[in-house]
């Protein structure tokens, strides 16, 4: 048992160390994060690189230093191929986060078998399920050939022996919470197993040129479970989003040192595992009601893809003596804010309804280019008149009224027009980027009450 004098507290957001408990984190001002944990190994410790030992610390400059090519694999599959920037790298760490049952096993041994067809040797070791599940759940995607071998154990000193043994390409570890580090005393799942876990599969990645795809169990919250400074050890973080009694999933990249952030990858789940839609925009607007009042549609921008999402709002008579407020895949404050603005600036009188938002397919939406839509779908439920089901609208909306320039605005408008929309309301303040788009008609409004008075 270790004594008190080996005792250590660790937030679990952010990875902060402390010799005594507090209740709020000094880090990250996070409250009741901090765990026990024991505090390790004692002695003088090694001086390490990713790759492994070195002896001695020798400084270069940049023109010494050589520039390898990344070296990338593809998956077999698109949708993860863009997520992750063109294809997986060579000897890089990448944790895959999501609620249980929303396919994270299921779409890595697709991943597996399709390597595996490339002649590249998989492991994957899991330490949830035994061979024969996995087996079970392999038959149901296809069939695998000898190139895939599975292990089944939780002590992380025999897999990395297992795996510099048999140096395989690719491995895939089920799940970081159920690996035991020998040399850490502490229950599996822990801050310090976890932390730790993680540093030795980054140094056999990063010295073995070994691909480690690791699994990681995701908090109430949505957040990877474990300390925070997880995310941060790893090259590439994934999060599975969804609602797992539905069949759409959404792969979002929301860390990638060899790529782009906040791609996303839409998939559908079938019995035989997990499909591409090779059209999301299309798949997010299937079955709008097409008459009814509230409707609006808007473009975001995920990475560098344009979508086509619907906001649905809801605006009637408050039952209470306050009226109520709801959004559904946006930022609540950005609702109260915009509808403040309709109240202020355009004379709406909303204090006295209840409204309710919605983002229609169960996507997230962040950048405020979504606000010009969000607005005409509140003032539409609230004069109770249908938007033209062919018009689309974005542009942030600042809190004088102003609609205020977006990025990538002809993406957003060749998205627009290649779904077969007719008509798109955009800022004015983007004219130049659009003035030679042909084929749809664009609408340039300076001002919410312009925008409103428009349509």
């Amino acid at each position: 048992m270790a004594s008190k004098s080996d005792l250590v507290f660790f937030c679990k957001n952010c990875g902060y160390e402390s010799l005594k408990w507090v209740g709020q984190c000094p880090s990250c001002k996070e409250w009741n994060t901090m765990t026990e944990a024991p505090s390790g190994k004692k002695g003088k410790p090694e001086r390490r690189t990713a790759a492994g030992i070195r002896t001695e610390l020798k400084p270069l400059t940049l023109d010494e230093i050589e520039l390898d090519e990344e070296e990338r694999t593809t998956t077999g599959i698109a949708e993860l191929d863009r997520v992750l920037g063109g294809g997986i790298v060579r000897g890089s760490l990448i944790l895959v986060g999501g609620d249980p049952g929303i396919g994270k096993s299921t779409l890595l041994l697709q991943v597996c078998r399709n390597l595996t067809e490339k002649g590249t040797r998989v492991m994957y070791i899991s330490g949830e399920e035994s061979a024969s599940q996995i087996k079970m759940r392999a038959v149901r995607i296809g069939s695998f050939n000898d190139k895939l071998k599975v292990a089944c154990d939780t002590s992380l000193d025999e897999i990395v022996s297992v795996i510099e043994k048999n140096r395989p390409d690719a491995v895939v570890i089920d799940s970081i919470q159920t690996m035991v580090n020998e040399s850490v005393n502490a229950a599996a799942g822990s801050v310090s197993q976890v932390r730790e876990s993680t540093g030795v599969l980054m140094r056999v990645a990063k010295g073995l040129g070994v691909t480690v795809f690791i699994v990681g169990h995701v908090t109430k919250d949505g957040a990877v479970a474990g300390p925070r400074v997880l995310e941060h050890m790893v090259d590439t973080v994934l999060y599975f989003e969804g609602d797992v009694r539905g069949t759409y999933r959404i792969l979002r990249g929301v860390k990638n040192r060899f790529g782009s952030t906040d791609e996303i990858g839409v998939f559908e789940m079938f019995e035989n595992g997990l499909g591409e839609v090779a059209n999301p925009s299309e798949y997010l607007l299937s079955g709008r009601a097409e008459q009814a009042s509230g409707n609006v549609v808007t473009c975001t921008i995920e990475g560098t893809r344009p979508l086509l999402v619907e906001i649905q709002a809801l605006v009637c008579d408050k039952t209470f003596d306050f009226p109520k407020r709801q959004a559904t895949g946006l930022d609540f404050n950005r609702v109260s804010l915009l509808m403040a603005v309709l109240e202020k600036r355009v004379g709406m009188h909303l204090g006295l309804s209840d409204a309710y938002v919605n983002i229609a397919g169960g996507l997230k939406l962040s950048e405020p280019a979504s606000d010009l839509g969000l607005v005409i779908a509140v003032v539409s439920s609230y004069r109770d008149r249908p938007v033209d089901p062919k018009l689309a609208a974005f542009g942030e909306v600042g809190l004088n009224g102003e609609v205020r320039a977006v990025s990538m605005c002809d993406r957003r408008v060749n998205e627009a027009k290649k779904m077969g929309f007719s008509t798109v309301i955009v800022p004015k303040a983007n004219h130049k980027s659009i003035e030679n788009i042909k084929g749809i008609e664009i609408i340039e409004a300076s001002s919410v009450e312009d925008a409103i008075r428009l349509i």
